[in-house]
């Protein structure tokens, strides 16, 4: 017995010392930037790419009878591209998660080059996490990516250098959410000494994260400590950082501190005081897993939040899905004195309020209480899951992710983000106007498209697979692993539970629906640009113009052009902004990617090893073949934004407005068209084309994978999870039609009030 008690005293030593060793950072190690690939793509490689698709914008500018062919060529790149220099990103790799392990900055750069095959790029780690160090680690990496391109005039990648400005609000008055900040030039001068990060709720709780937080994983999961330690060292340098001083001008401020801007406002300031180009690309508008119920963009439409210089261009799909469409459904209302209520479902959508009362009611009825006390029940719950808001789900004890159904969803629409929230669609900014300030004060943003990876992977959607890699599909990797992390079960009982937020110990991931947004992510898009060459000048230049689009992942060419602007023999181009009197004439021009080939193409073979072939391109590199696939129709949406404030937005909004099939031909389609109406109705338009390609299966492109009743309605789902609970080999591929957009054209009316 004295035996037994002796070697447990000396494990309860053992355990304790390395406890107390863990928790004072001695076996932590700092992840570094990883090492990039000493060799480039051929130039031969690099002008094959460029002349099929000039052959191909040939033989369609012929047929469509223009009378030479685009002088610009279109590159294809990712502008939203996360390491596990992000918090996020470096949680997702662990191996509790089923994560890959570590991916730094050199596998983005590899992976666009060798398995994405981009003709440019950026970084956009989120700036809370950035350190100083992690900050120049992050500068040099992109330096030396850019090295390796070759010529600077004609390299075979352009890397950007850039990072996320993240902020939450709890509610929507205070909600403006996330943008990338992108920068053009690299030199000294050229970037400012730290990024921007946001004030707010992701802030305080990375830098107040308990240590046991940290280390308990790595005691639970033992054979893989290292990997956890590696997070507290990541966590503990983060912490350290102080926070700049308030007030400052940026170009003041000590090198070595942290610096916040709580909204755009401060973030728009601070650039300016920084003085380096730069652009400033909202993302994430309609997600519903963060963004607060009832959040619209009209707040930011305004002469402080709103920098109509830098803030040129918006995400209108990722790798988190589609914010393009507008619907006039809300997922709670607010009244005049603040108070919110939930509303009642309409045929395409139910709220999430509304199937927290459903739920409620069904268990009391089937406790056997009387329908007048379920009604009251029900009444009570879309009351307490209103005022909950991004954390509603809480107040229904017990739920399954399958008692929601469709809850939250919008059934309609194009691969949707999660619980789509459409007052921050790309068409309502397009729709809606100011007429406080100067006005009336408008958006104008170009489209684009990117894949937000968070594993180094930029450019992920160019073939549909692999999708615990090629797509943010997280989890726990066993059922005792999502007992420890999900938030604490309760029994499902007959009544709703109000929650206190600010009394709640739920933080960050636990407090939203994180396992229903599971399955939602996708393998994300790509932003195209017309350039005069494939330098990074150049491709500025594009993004300036905001000749620009989006596509969900393939690499289809598109071209949308204004025939008659006044004053011009040549056409306009999708991003131009033109004042004009007459019926505007259009042409539109797609030709679809091509069709891809199994595994990887041989430069990259040579270039990698097979072990980094696999473990960055998974084995699988965009390798196109020789035949295109075609485009099934061309739909233009048009929209006539706001000129009175009083005007229902959705009324503005037509998609599509038109809509013209496409012969089944792999060369392309165009079509040429005009609007008899924008005469008479003597007001503004926005005009944008949207090319759709045919049918093709696609990662976690039927969402929840309702299954419907005779009436349509959504009577069961089958997730396909983030975790242990699907095959991490199954990627959940459904149908889907792939697409780009365009930039659009806004055409303000000559006679109308500007």
């Amino acid at each position: 017995m004295r035996f037994v008690l002796v070697v447990l005293a000396g494990l309860v030593l053992l355990v304790g010392g390395w406890l107390g060793l863990a928790a004072m950072g001695f076996f932590g190690r700092h992840q570094g930037p990883g090492e990039i690939a000493q060799a480039r793509l051929s130039p031969e490689l690099v002008e094959q790419r460029a002349g099929a698709q000039a052959t191909a914008g040939a033989i369609l500018a012929r047929r469509a009878g223009s009378r030479r062919a685009a002088e610009k060529q279109i590159l294809f790149g990712d502008l939203h591209v996360h390491t596990t220099f992000s918090t996020d990103a470096f949680m997702g790799s662990l191996p509790f998660t089923m994560g890959e392990g570590a991916h730094p900055p050199a596998d983005a750069c590899d992976f666009a080059r060798f398995c994405s095959g981009l003709d440019f790029w950026s970084i956009n780690d989120h700036a809370e996490a950035l350190t100083p160090r992690r900050w120049e680690e992050t500068v040099d990496a992109i330096r030396q990516c850019n090295a390796v391109a070759g010529d600077p005039e004609n390299p075979d990648v352009v890397a950007y250098l850039g990072w996320e400005w993240t902020q939450v609000g709890r509610m929507p008055e205070d909600h403006y959410g996330h943008k990338n900040v992108v920068v053009r030039g690299l030199a000294d001068d050229e970037i400012p000494t730290r990024p921007i990060a946001a004030a707010g709720l992701g802030v305080t709780a990375l830098r107040e994260m308990p240590l046991r937080a940290r280390l308990l994983p790595a005691l639970l999961d033992f054979p893989y400590r290292q990997r956890y330690l590696d997070f507290d060292h990541f966590v503990r340098e983060l912490q350290e950082v102080p926070e700049c001083p308030a007030g400052v001008d940026a170009r003041e401020l000590p090198a070595d501190c942290a610096e916040f801007a709580a909204t755009p406002e401060v973030l728009f300031e601070k650039l300016d005081q920084w003085g380096v180009e730069s652009i400033v690309i909202p993302h994430g508008t309609t997600w519903g897993m963060y963004t607060p119920p009832g959040s619209t963009w009209r707040k930011q439409l305004t002469a402080a939040q709103h920098d109509p210089d830098r803030q040129t261009l918006i995400e209108v799909f990722s790798g988190h899905g589609n914010s393009e469409e507008y619907r006039d459904y809300r997922a709670v209302t607010y009244a005049a004195d603040g108070s919110v209520s939930c509303p009642a479902p309409t045929p395409g959508y139910e709220p999430s309020c509304w199937r927290a009362g459903e739920i409620i009611r069904e268990r009391c009825l089937a406790e056997g209480a009387g329908s007048e006390e379920c009604e009251a029940r029900a009444v009570a719950a879309r009351r307490n899951h209103a005022e909950a808001g991004v954390a509603g789900w809480h107040t229904v004890p017990g739920s399954r992710v399958e008692d929601w159904l469709d809850a939250g969803q919008c059934r309609d629409c194009f691969l949707p983000s999660f619980n789509y929230r459409p007052g921050g669609s790309a068409q309502y900014t397009a729709a809606i106007a100011n007429f406080a300030d100067e006005g009336p004060r408008r958006f104008r943003f170009g489209f684009i498209a990117s894949s937000d990876n968070h594993t180094a992977r930029p450019g992920t959607g160019y073939k549909e697979l692999k999708r615990g890699s090629m797509s943010d599909r997280r989890g726990p990797r066993d059922r005792t692993w999502l007992r420890r992390f999900s938030p604490p079960s309760a029994e499902p009982i007959a009544e709703s539970v109000p929650l206190d937020l600010d009394a709640t110990t739920l933080r960050g991931f636990q407090l939203v629906e994180f396992e229903r947004q599971g399955t939602f992510f996708l393998t994300g898009g790509l932003v195209a640009a017309h350039a005069t060459g494939r330098d990074r000048n150049s491709i500025w230049a594009g993004f300036e113009r905001r000749e620009v689009y989006g596509t969900s992942g393939e690499r289809i060419l598109l071209w949308f052009d204004l025939l008659n602007p006044p004053g011009s023999s040549e056409p306009a181009p999708m991003g131009s902004e033109v004042v004009m009197q007459d019926a505007p004439r259009f042409r539109v021009r797609a030709v679809g990617a091509f069709r891809q080939k199994p595994g990887c193409p041989e430069e990259s073979a040579s270039a990698l090893s097979p072990a980094e072939l696999e473990r960055i391109c998974r084995g699988e590199c965009y390798h196109p073949s020789d035949e295109r696939k075609p485009i099934t129709r061309i739909e233009i949406v048009r929209i006539r934004p706001q000129r009175d404030p009083g005007e229902d937005v959705g009324r503005l909004i037509e998609d599509p407005w038109r809509s013209f099939p496409c012969p089944p031909d792999p060369a392309g389609c165009f079509v040429v068209f005009h609007d008899p109406d924008f005469v008479g109705a003597e007001r503004d338009a926005v005009y944008y084309a949207r090319a759709v390609s045919e049918e093709a299966p696609g990662v976690n492109a039927a969402g929840l994978r309702c299954r419907y009743d005779s009436q349509g309605r959504c009577v069961a789902v089958d997730p396909c999870w983030g975790d242990y609970r699907t095959d991490p080999d199954d990627d959940c591929l459904s149908p889907h039609e792939p697409r780009a957009w365009s930039s659009p054209i806004y055409i303000d009316h000559l006679g109308s009030a500007r």
